[in-house]
């Protein structure tokens, strides 16, 4: 016959008539605690960064630089060196009426062909790092600060407005990977001492400068590059394998720029470290905690606050010094590096009373030491040495720290110390719920089974 049962959990017993009501919030709880704790676990994100200007090397010089030919027309004047290679046709370069270039102009020599070589390592440079922004298209309307953006055809409305926001250490990278195009009167704005040292356009194909548009920042673009009647560019138009085609226009090559970097390989932090040991009142203590990272990370305590006589070494991770009180503390610890995602471990110290010391001198109790001979008596002097402690029977077992609750018994338990969100203990409660939950749904379906059965026919 079939008899309603009952379980346990910790000192919480739970009747199968109030358990089963609720076991669809249960199940429930159980997945959740589950996808928490997965949630939680955070690895480490694998970046490519750059904290300065691409490199050109010796593109740096260029005004304009082309792949197969470079052709102007009307009076265009570039600051700068004006090349081509491997092509050798470079046209309209003549002086006034024609146009004018302030630097060198290179037609297929050594220096034109080292700068196209150069080129592409840079436009390979831009291409490899790490989005801080993607899925972008149009660029009108919006005020962007430093970072890399990524889009398929990346455009710039007529008319339109893009503000760059920074300083002048600023870097911003525009990675268009089909086209890039201005449109007519369009403005690229600088704020904040921005320079046009520090922007640059990666171009998967072609870019085009719309007529009269007010342009910033250095295009490299894998086929050609297209400035229209009137456009101006604060920075270079440099095309690895096709045209670079100029009509009245103004080019300013950035000059006294901050040195070049190179992109690196970054990893957000991570947390390596493991559960602190307990600590004792007046007893120096130490705790490293450790994160991997490149660059290394740094540590801040962003929750909560140490144990009182403890400090944290942001730059080691090392938390040390010694304890001034007993309890149970629990903190945040941050670690950063610059790259994203920030990561946060949840560390909870456990700190003891100290000792109480032995008792001396007059009143003490100690073993009797033999006196010189059999039944001689004499004055027994005191001792330190510590009472012995009886023995228990075999078989018995020492009185344990169990509590009984409504005639269901736990047994405490120390308090647990860990990192992060103890991801055992958690996942072990959620099983547990799970499973119980699980046993009841197939217990409910025997007992309705067994009361058809049983039931008289007809009934």
């Amino acid at each position: 016959m079939y008899r309603p049962f009952s379980y346990s959990l910790g000192a919480v017993v739970v009747s199968e008539k109030s358990f089963t009501k609720h076991l669809g919030q249960v199940l429930l709880a159980g997945c959740i605690a589950i996808g928490v704790s997965v949630a939680s676990e955070s690895a480490a994100v694998a970046a490519t960064t750059i904290d300065g200007p691409i490199d050109l090397g010796t593109a740096t010089t260029f005004g304009v630089l082309g792949g197969s030919t470079v052709t102007n027309t009307g009076l265009t004047v570039v600051n700068g060196d004006v090349g081509v290679s491997a092509g050798s046709s470079i046209t309209g370069f003549e002086g006034p009426p024609a146009g004018l270039a302030t630097g060198t102009i290179h037609r297929a020599d050594e220096v034109a062909s080292e700068a196209q070589l150069d080129l592409t390592t840079a436009i390979n440079a831009a291409a490899s790092l790490t989005p801080t922004t993607s899925g972008l298209a149009n660029l009108s309307g919006m005020s962007l600060t430093p970072g890399v953006y990524s889009g398929g055809e990346l455009s710039l409305n007529s008319g339109g407005l893009l503000t760059l926001a920074g300083t002048a250490e600023s870097i911003w990278v525009f990675q268009a990977s089909s086209t890039l195009t201005v449109g007519s009167g369009s403005q690229i704005q600088m704020t904040g001492g921005a320079s046009s040292c520090n922007v640059f356009w990666e171009v998967g194909s072609s870019a085009t400068i719309g007529t009269n548009a007010d342009f910033v920042g250095t295009v490299m673009a894998n086929t050609a590059v297209t400035a229209n009647t009137g456009a101006t560019i604060r920075g270079r138009l440099l095309a690895s394998t096709a045209a670079v085609t100029l009509d009245n226009n103004f080019i300013t090559a950035p000059t006294g720029c901050e040195p070049a970097s190179t992109p690196v390989e970054t990893d957000s932090p991570a947390f390596t470290s493991t559960p602190p040991a307990s600590a004792t009142v007046g007893t120096p203590y130490t705790h490293t905690v450790t994160a991997t990272g490149t660059p290394a990370p740094t540590y801040s305590v962003t929750g909560g606050e140490l144990p009182t006589g403890l400090e944290l070494d942001s730059a080691t991770g090392v938390i040390s010094g010694t304890p001034t009180a007993p309890g149970q503390t629990t903190v945040t610890i941050t670690a950063s590096n610059g790259v994203t995602p920030v990561v946060s471990s949840i560390v909870t110290f456990e700190t003891s009373a100290a000792d109480a010391p032995a008792a001396t001198g007059p009143g003490s109790r100690g073993i009797v030491p033999p006196t010189a001979g059999p039944g001689s008596r004499g004055i027994v002097p005191p001792t330190n040495e510590a009472a012995p402690t009886a023995e228990l029977p075999i078989n018995e077992t020492p009185f344990s720290a169990e509590r009984v609750t409504n005639g269901a018994t736990s047994i405490d338990e120390l308090a647990a110390t860990g990192t992060e969100t103890e991801m055992p203990a958690v996942l072990s409660w959620a099983a547990a719920l799970m499973l119980v939950g699980v046993f009841l749904l197939i217990g409910r379906r025997t007992k309705r089974a067994r009361g058809r059965v049983e039931s008289p026919a007809g009934r």
